[in-house]
């Protein structure tokens, strides 16, 4: 089990060339392939005693249809400052990034990630222990009214992936180390 204190994060996202990240609580997009790197980058695991722990936002889990929550094979925690919000009891509910890894020290977690939504992203990428950002840079502008903050002062580009092309639409991965 981990010092909470000790713990470092990663971001996941997609955005488009506005670092627009979704429309009406929804993905203003449909990136097949996008969601499959989605759920290997979240779910894959070297010690099979462990799983990895996805953090969200009460919209984006509300987001997220009923019958594909809570995300299998991750631990999910929802942030919400309503004590009283009704949760999947396969489900934590925390008020804040610190009471999340507080509750996750006590699990046996391999690694921690944000994926979303815009109020966490925000206070997630000036966190303390935030370490690396795996953004999805969609090539086109979508009609969006929630968007990804500005990080680029704040992060190094290390990786760019091949570009990819699903349903007309391009896109690319983009791996960024938090600067130190």
């Amino acid at each position: 089990m981990a010092n909470a204190l000790d713990v470092k994060f990663d971001l996941v996202v997609a955005c488009d060339l506005n670092r627009g990240i979704g429309k009406e609580n929804g993905l203003p997009w449909r990136l097949p392939g996008d969601m499959k790197h989605f759920r290997e980058l979240t779910s894959a695991v070297e010690d099979r005693q462990k799983r990895n722990a996805v953090l969200m936002g009460r919209k984006t889990w509300e987001s997220i249809p009923p019958k594909f929550r809570p995300l299998p094979n991750r631990v999910n925690v929802v942030l919400t400052r309503n004590g009283a919000y009704d949760l999947d009891p396969q489900a934590i509910a925390a008020e804040s990034i610190d009471a999340a890894m507080e509750k996750l020290s006590q699990l046996e977690i391999e690694k921690y990630f944000i994926i979303g939504g815009a109020h966490l992203y925000e206070q997630a990428v000036h966190h303390p222990s935030c370490n690396f950002l795996y953004l999805t840079e969609i090539d086109e502008k979508f009609q969006c009214d929630v968007f990804f903050p500005s990080f680029e002062a704040l992060f190094t580009l290390i990786s760019t992936s091949k570009t990819f092309d699903d349903n007309g639409i391009r896109y690319c991965y983009k791996k960024y180390q938090r600067n130190k």
